[in-house]
């Protein structure tokens, strides 16, 4: 089955990495929204999820923040993240591009912002949007703080800022030439491939419209990419889709008793644009919105059939679950050491 194949491609049965570093290498690119839900996603995949593991990659920068492949947050390893971002730069500067414009926002205006955070940010300083929004209005470039999220973002994907170390529980903002250091530049055809094989192998059994919509690539692009890596490519079709596998994938297997809950926006569901393989349409705007918000759900044997949450407002460590699926019978004791592994990860226990 494809659910079968992409739980093992995916990690999320018998995982093969103890280091967040290799597993985020593993998958290419992990989206990461929310801060908190993009640490769990490595976390749920490593042999044993311990969060300190996974903040300590992030504090020395072996694995970074930032917007690539798509105008949206992603979770990337250092060593990837410059050919990524010159793979995507074009399309996704063309998504701020058509909001500067809608906006007023001058070219002048982002250069000018742009020679401040470079400066204020100099010899490894880490500071919060809030307090490089605060350099802005000294030197004069008066932003709102939607401004500064923007011509943060713009940074991000010219290849000059990324995430740097958390201050408490804010984010900051670092140079990305003084956070990593110089790469051998891979020529296109290198990259291409590249991302080609590291999608495929950590998201097999998908089609090429899949690897369009992650990647973000052009029909052009992305049927290029395919090519370069075709002798690592196993072809399937079952009904109406040629389904690409990759030959590192374990084929004719069978998950049982499979139950994790996953992070909102996680790959198992995201990095698809056909999602009805884990997911009955009838149910998908029980797992996501119109508006491009995913939720928190449960994972069983291959399939999405409900929903949790952290109710954050009561003092004990709790965690709300409910079904979307009339009859469903998920094994109770799978779901509470579903639970308790994300509470152990939460604590920044390592029991």
């Amino acid at each position: 089955m494809i659910t079968d194949i992409r739980l093992r491609s995916q990690q999320l049965v018998n995982p093969a990495f103890d280091d967040p570093k290799e597993l985020v290498a593993w998958m290419g690119a992990l989206q990461g929204q929310e801060y908190s839900m993009a640490k769990w996603a490595v976390g749920l995949r490593l042999k044993k999820p311990d969060i300190r593991k996974v903040e300590a990659a992030l504090e020395k920068g072996e694995i970074l923040r930032t917007h690539v492949l798509r105008p949206t947050w992603h979770l990337v390893v250092a060593e990837d993240i410059r050919w990524m971002l010159k793979l995507s730069v074009r399309r996704v500067k063309l998504a701020y591009d058509s909001y500067w414009k809608n906006h007023g926002i001058s070219e002048e205006l982002y250069i000018k912002s742009h020679d401040v955070i470079v400066r204020v940010l100099e010899g490894n300083r880490y500071l919060t949007r809030q307090e490089i929004g605060e350099e802005l209005n000294r030197a004069g470039v008066i932003v709102g703080d939607d401004l500064v999220k923007y011509f943060l973002g713009r940074a991000e994907v010219d290849g000059v800022v990324c995430n740097g170390v958390d201050k408490g529980s804010k984010r900051t903002y670092a140079l990305l030439d003084e956070r990593v250091p110089p790469m051998k530049e891979l020529h296109k055809e290198e990259a291409l491939a590249k991302l080609a094989i590291k999608y495929f192998r950590s998201h097999s059994p998908a089609s090429l419209q899949d690897f369009i919509w992650w990647s973000g690539l052009s029909i052009t692009e992305a049927k290029q990419a395919v090519r370069l890596i075709d002798s690592e490519l196993i072809t399937e079709r079952m009904g109406e889709t040629d389904w690409l596998i990759h030959n590192s994938c374990a084929r004719n297997v069978r998950a049982k008793q499979v139950v994790h809950l996953l992070p909102s926006y996680d790959e198992y569901l995201i990095s698809y644009k056909d999602r009805s393989m884990a997911l009955a349409p009838e149910y998908y705007r029980k797992a996501f919105n119109t508006f491009g918000i995913f939720y928190p759900v449960i994972l069983y044997n291959g399939k999405i059939v409900g929903n949790w949450n952290k109710p954050a407002k009561k003092k004990q460590f709790g965690i709300e679950s409910s079904f979307f699926i009339p009859g469903i019978e998920v094994d109770e004791g799978e779901l509470d050491k579903a639970k308790e592994r994300f509470r152990v990860f939460s604590s920044g226990r390592n029991d």
